[in-house]
């Protein structure tokens, strides 16, 4: 289970990427394909061509954390189509997207304040 900040946001990239990048080049295609700054403590959620995994980078202010999920069997059938390169989604769609169910028909409610 990841602990999302309420600050932090969480970008979803819609195409696959080469899941041979480690951290680093993937730190740069934040930077530098998308326009994001991965040291703000971000989350950004990559899969590869296949569906089969998903990568999750995280700033920690101490270093970055680079998690890995991939399903035993199946694919994530249900990850978004947009026209940006990414899209953003909230702490319940994350952990939907992680279990491999449909992050786009949870309906939430505004936040309490």
């Amino acid at each position: 289970m990841l602990a999302v900040s309420p600050y932090a946001k969480i970008l979803l990239a819609i195409e696959p990427v080469d899941f041979r990048k480690g951290m680093d080049a993937l730190v740069r295609l934040c930077q530098h394909q998308f326009s994001q700054a991965p040291f703000e403590g971000h989350f950004f959620i990559f899969r590869n061509r296949r569906k089969t995994d998903i990568k999750v980078l995280h700033y920690d202010r101490q270093g970055f954390c680079l998690f890995h999920k991939r399903l035993s069997t199946g694919r994530f059938n249900h990850w978004p189509t947009a026209q940006m390169p990414l899209i953003s989604l909230s702490e319940t769609q994350l952990h939907v997207l992680l279990a491999n169910g449909n992050p786009l028909t949870i309906e939430e409610q505004a936040p309490w304040r």
